[in-house]
């Protein structure tokens, strides 16, 4: 299919299934901004069918991807870079901010 110009009955057509599309996928599968990064990791290993274990290239051993998943240990940028790389998750979803839990002293 080539260009659909805006404002032609193609272009609405489109116009028009973008946004049930969106719509669609808000109700059914929300993933709002508000969505941390290890909130996105848990979603994106759902859908594709993954274990923790197939993070293990991006993330490194067993026990750091437990740490990060458990929120024990943030994403460094090697990792948010090997994530964005070899799962196709965008890089700035990776590298929100979110909360870790406190350890015991």
């Amino acid at each position: 299919m080539g260009q659909v110009a805006p404002g032609t009955p193609d272009g609405d057509k489109l116009e028009l299934l973008v946004t049930l599309v969106e719509v669609y996928e808000n109700a059914n599968f929300p993933m709002g901004e508000s969505s941390d990064p290890i909130t996105l990791l848990a979603f994106v290993l759902e859908q594709q069918s993954l274990s923790l274990t197939d993070l293990e290239p991006f993330i490194g051993p067993r026990q750091r991807v437990w740490d990060v998943m458990e929120r024990r240990r943030p994403l460094s940028l090697a990792m948010i870079r090997d994530l964005a790389k070899g799962l196709h998750i965008p890089a700035h979803l990776l590298i929100q901010e979110y909360p870790l839990l406190r350890t015991a002293a």
